[in-house]
């Protein structure tokens, strides 16, 4: 069970869909959430001048502003929280992008889940990066909501993304307590005969999740490889499905900024909360 969530507001970026969808959430499972929200200063200021006592000083004139940026954001957060009964705390933070990121990622490993917002490539913003760090460093699921959504989260309608990985694997266990309120699960597969092991076939998958009780149903469809996200994005719109199940495929992008195929275009182009993990 969630009891405990990790929720990323941006402080660069329209903050509502995670407001809106963490609050839901925490709502209907009774748990506690611990928002974090970010004020950046760039790299080059901690290195712009020679000379301690100078660099410290100015150092920390932007790091108290980034702060402040960081509690405004929380500010707004806080006040939905309340207004809707959820217990919460508050962890603004001022720090350097690559400092962010780690700082994030291991707050995240205490956590049962983490949410975020989608990256939005349109916007040059370090909001942007901290979602895929979290992904790589949480050790755990990851929920993007789209910054397109609007309204309660709700996961009545489940697709799992099933390809036989270990990845595809350790998302549908770390979905378990999603999967166990759903009304309707679909395994969704694309080239199954080509791609998947039988010993990890959806039929095999189906079998396991009928041991927990979860009654499910299988689509498999074939898509070339470009096509993969959005055959899952057109099949989830036709399904009505309210949260896909996914791996996340990749490594650190502030590391290596390298993500998988189909992990990057489902950042770019999501239209539904998408659970990942890595």
């Amino acid at each position: 069970m969630y009891k405990d969530i990790l929720v990323h507001i941006p402080t660069e970026r329209p903050m509502r869909a995670v407001i809106d969808g963490s609050i839901a959430l925490a709502a209907k499972l009774n748990a506690h959430v611990d928002a974090v929200a970010v004020g950046y200063i760039a790299s080059s200021t901690a290195y712009v001048l020679d000379g301690g006592a100078a660099v410290a000083a100015v150092f920390e004139m932007e790091r108290e502003r980034a702060v402040e940026r960081a509690e405004a954001a929380l500010a707004i957060f806080q006040s939905e929280a309340r207004n809707a009964g959820i217990s919460c705390t508050c962890h603004p933070l001022g720090a350097i992008p690559a400092d962010a990121a780690g700082s994030l990622g291991e707050m995240a490993r205490l956590h049962d889940l983490s949410i975020v917002l989608q990256p939005d490539p349109a916007q040059g913003s370090f909001d942007n990066d901290m979602p895929g760090e979290i992904l790589f460093q949480a050790g755990g699921p990851v929920l993007f909501l789209p910054y397109t959504f609007r309204g309660s989260f709700k996961a009545n309608r489940i697709g799992i993304c099933w390809n036989g990985s270990r990845l595809a694997a350790r998302a549908m266990r770390d979905a378990a307590p999603l999967l166990a309120r759903a009304e309707e699960i679909v395994i969704i597969t694309i080239n199954e005969a080509d791609a998947v092991r039988d010993e990890v076939s959806a039929s095999h998958l189906a079998r396991h999740l009928g041991r927990r009780g979860l009654s499910t149903r299988t689509v498999s469809l074939s898509a070339a490889r470009a096509d993969i996200q959005p055959t899952i994005l057109s099949l989830a719109a036709d399904e009505g499905l309210d949260l896909l199940v996914m791996g996340g495929y990749g490594h650190s992008r502030l590391q290596e900024r390298f993500l998988g195929g189909v992990t990057r275009a489902m950042l770019e182009a999501m239209t539904v909360p998408t659970l990942m993990s890595h």
